[in-house]
This record gives C-alpha cells, structure tokens and sequence, in this order.
C-alpha cells in the first residue's frame, strides 16, 4: 500500500465492508468521517508529512486490516501501530468524536500477538505485575507509607484514597509525601495497591489492564487521588470518571469548599548566592500529560494552581506530547527523542527556573533530557512545587 493510495482512502468516505475479521469495535470504527481535522494535532504526522502517520491515515489502515485488503503481517501496520504515541491529541479536535485511543488499544492487542510481540513490551507487561517490588523500592526511597485498609470516605474525615503510582512511589517518592502534606487528614494511602493496567493497556494488554484496573477499584474504593495523568486516565475509562479525581482537580474541588483547610501558600521566588531571596518570582512552565488533557479534560486547573505560587509561563508546546507517552520513549527512543527536543527548545528559550509535570513518565522524559543539554531549568512535580509554596 503506497502512501498516495493511503491518502486517497484517506479522503474517501468509508465504505461498508463486506466481511469483517473482528477485531474492531464496528461503531468505533465507522466514526471517522476522514475529514482530516486531526492532522495539524498530531506529532508523528507533524514530524513525517505522511499520511500513514496520522490519525486518519492509521484509521485508513485499521479499516483495510478488518476488512483485509491489508494482510495481518504487512510491515507498514506493524510500524505504524508502533509509531504512534497514542497521545489521543486527535479526540479534542475531532468533531466526529471518534475514540481514537480505544482504537489504538484495540489495534495493538491485535497486531501485537505471538512473534509480533515487541520483546520489551512483553517484559514490560510481566514486570509491572510485580507490584510488591515497587512497594519495597517505595518504602526504601521514603514514599508515602500505607496506612491499612481503605478509610471509608466521608464528609468531614477522609474524602479520597491516594494511588501509589508503581514506578513513582519507587523513583519520584517525594510526590506521595508532598500530597501528603498538602491534605493532612484529608487522604489515605491504603495498603495493598497493585498497578492500574494503565502500562498494559497501551502495550497490547488491554483485557489484563481492564482486569487491573478493577481489581485496583475494589482495593480503593469510593474516590481515587492520582498524581500520574497516565494511570488517572485508564483508571477513568475503567471505573468511570466519578472515581477518578486528579491532584490539580481534587485541590482546588476540596480547598474551594474548605478554604480553612487550605494552607497559606506563599509566593516562590528566586534564591541568591547567600540563600536570600532576590525578589524576583520564579518562572515556571509545565508540560501537560497528554492522557489527563486530551483523556480527562483536565489542563486549566494545574495552570491555575502554579499561577497562585509562581509566574506562570505558557511554552507553545506545553499540551503535546513530549514523546515519554507511557512505554514509547524505551520502544521508540530515537523518534522519542525527536519530539522531545522541540520542547526542550522551548523550555531553554523561555528562561525556566522549574518545568512542573503531572506525569511520571513525563517527568523521567523531561528531567533526562534537561540533564542532557546541562540546562538550568528543574523539573518539579506539581505536588512538590505546591508543599515547596506551603512551607
């Protein structure tokens, strides 16, 4: 299939097929009316000019595999069910409201079977269920300690149960205890916490991911606190978005309601030689997670709260994808790498004192290549910058 015939069936409505194989949700499917309106959102078509690489394009794809004119084991579905960052920055922009990241879910467990397995993922997928080493790494590093059995939400006691994302309570364990600071009385940690299945669901899992997801609600039940925009966003798929609050969200929800819960946040500014402060506020960006704006709808809210602390700065590529995007960056790290030095750019040209993150992922990204090009600029958890403004 060459690119111009992949961009004439781009531009053509979709047809009904007369056999299908079964592997896609029909209705899912159906709803691209291929008008091209994702095109200028996403990074991998951004990067290539080819059609094949953008939404529509793959969607052309899924299409000729269900229907097959394409057979399973044409290398150009097994690269571009590979190539894309499954950001899901099509959705916002899409006004036929196509589901484009159950799609890509249901395209990778798919394509991504037996021998066509990337060998990575599939220890990914297998060393993310050992979630009792994660929690020793945790308590190692100093993480937010469980505290028993899940509290029963209530009005005045505790109102959320704070998820231990898998990777960051081991490497990033200071995001746990500054929520923890942040809303004294107000969370729980319960013990017992597995993975959510964000990991496996966009590797090919998604049956095993659905399975950790309700396994992982019915450890925490009631209202779940995420700080990873990545696992907030399957968990929200999953158990619905009612069960599922991020940190930005859940301050700003509880402190409106109970401002005398509220800590006196101070203004952050810039420290000299000697330890004083100059006066001058610290400038400070973030970089959205892509699951919690483009999944969740949530990118006002972390804006809002850093602006309270610090002068917020805007980058132009703050809400796309950093090219972290959950497992990406390990599978894909030269073309990762791509669409991360864009942003780098940006941050380096903007004068950054912190970038804040909502994301783990992101924030080993971010902080990874910051330290590459010796840049000044820190990276922050949202959660730390905000106990570092109530200290």
């Amino acid at each position: 299939m060459t690119p111009a015939d992949d961009q004439a069936a781009a531009a053509a409505p979709a047809e009904a097929p007369a056999t299908t194989r079964g592997i896609f949700d029909k209705k899912l499917l159906a709803a691209c009316i291929s008008c091209g309106f994702c095109l200028p959102a996403c990074p991998t078509y951004r990067l290539t000019q080819d059609e094949r690489s953008s939404p529509r394009g793959r969607i052309t794809l899924m299409r000729a595999l269900e229907t097959g004119r394409l057979e399973e084991d044409d290398p150009t579905l097994q690269e571009q069910a590979s190539f894309c960052l499954g950001c899901r920055a099509c959705e916002p922009v899409c006004p036929a409201g196509v589901q484009y990241g159950s799609l890509l879910e249901q395209w990778r467990d798919h394509q991504w079977r037996g021998r066509h397995v990337p060998p990575l993922a599939l220890a990914l997928r297998a060393g993310m269920r050992v979630t009792p080493a994660f929690g020793v790494a945790g308590r190692l590093r100093g993480a937010a300690r469980p505290t028993g059995p899940a509290a029963p939400i209530e009005p005045d006691g505790v109102r959320a149960h704070l998820m231990l994302g898998c990777a960051e309570r081991a490497l990033y364990p200071q995001v746990s205890r500054s929520v923890l600071a942040l809303l004294p009385g107000v969370v729980d940690v319960p013990s017992g916490q597995g993975c959510c299945g964000a990991m496996h669901a966009h590797n090919g899992g998604s049956e095993q991911s659905r399975e950790l997801a309700e396994e992982l609600g019915r450890r925490l039940p009631g209202v779940i606190l995420t700080t990873a925009g990545g696992c907030g966003g399957h968990l929200a798929h999953v158990l619905g978005r009612d069960r599922v609050r991020e940190l930005s969200e859940f301050l700003l929800e509880y402190w409106g309601e109970r401002p005398d819960r509220m800590p006196a946040l101070r203004r952050l500014t810039v420290e000299g030689s000697d330890g004083s402060a100059d006066g001058r506020p610290l400038r400070v960006g973030l970089q959205d997670s892509c699951h919690l704006r483009n999944g969740m709808g949530v990118f006002a809210q972390p804006r809002e709260l850093i602006g309270r602390v610090a002068e917020y700065v805007e980058l132009p590529s703050a809400g796309s994808c950093c090219g972290s995007a959950g497992t990406y960056s390990l599978l894909r790290p030269d073309d990762s790498q791509r669409v991360l030095d864009v942003h780098l750019d940006e941050i380096e040209a903007a004068g950054l004192d912190h970038l804040v993150v909502v994301n783990v992922v992101c924030q080993r990204q971010l902080i990874a290549g910051l330290r590459r090009r010796r840049s000044t600029t820190t990276v922050l958890h949202l959660a730390e910058l905000l106990a570092r403004a109530a200290t």
